[in-house]
């Protein structure tokens, strides 16, 4: 929350500065791993923001804290809710009488995707990367996609994962999706902005992790 204000101050700034030559309309925040958790934030606590763009964030970004316990307890190297508050970093300490037991959390990071709704969402990630939860960010965005498909407007979140590249490295891959994104928030195009696609294969049941109707919303 406090890059969240921070980002927040910056546009305060933008919109009162005369002759900036900055359309604060037009603004996009970004960033990578703890900078990722900080963009996704920033853009679902200011409506002002157009376009979100967080990469790589991982667990308190992207991920959903029941679907990276999911893939611990499968075995994998991920990391979950009671290992990120030994960081004491991301969170205000009364998130930690939730760590050990996150299904007593009334929400998940998929809301924090749908906080951002009905504003532009582009969600980056890295199917090699185990550790930032690659198939909870790949579920966790498909049911904040979910909000979206409510809405009307899926074309407003994207989400593209593609491994075999270092953390916060970006593959030329991806840019066209990047590029596309851009085009349509900051500069009022009209590209091909239906774009959810991973590299990986991940055994993610919508049925078990959704076990809800999508409802039309207006």
């Amino acid at each position: 929350m406090a890059w969240a204000w921070g980002v927040q101050r910056i546009v305060d700034a933008i919109e009162t500065t005369a002759n900036i030559r900055i359309n604060p309309r037009k603004i996009a925040v970004t960033g990578c791993s703890r900078n990722g958790k900080g963009a996704i934030v920033a853009g679902a606590f200011d409506e002002r923001i157009a376009l979100t763009i967080p990469q790589e964030s991982g667990s308190g970004g992207s991920a959903c804290w029941r679907l990276s316990d999911a893939q611990k307890n499968a075995g994998q190297n991920v990391q979950t809710s009671s290992q990120i508050v030994g960081e004491n970093v991301w969170f205000s300490p009364a998130f930690n009488s939730f760590s050990n037991s996150n299904t007593r959390l009334p929400v998940d990071h998929h809301l924090l995707a749908g906080m951002v709704a009905p504003r532009g969402l582009l969600i980056i990630e890295n199917t090699s990367m185990e550790w930032l939860g690659n198939m909870s960010t790949y579920g966790c965005s498909k049911a904040g996609q979910a909000i979206y498909q409510a809405l009307g407007i899926t074309d407003r979140l994207g989400f593209s994962q593609i491994g075999g590249h270092n953390h916060c490295s970006f593959p030329s891959s991806q840019q066209s999706e990047l590029t596309a994104f851009v085009n349509k928030f900051l500069f009022d195009q009209s590209p091909n902005t239906s774009i959810f696609r991973t590299d990986g294969s991940f055994s993610f049941d919508s049925a078990t992790w959704m076990p809800w109707s999508i409802p039309t919303l207006s």
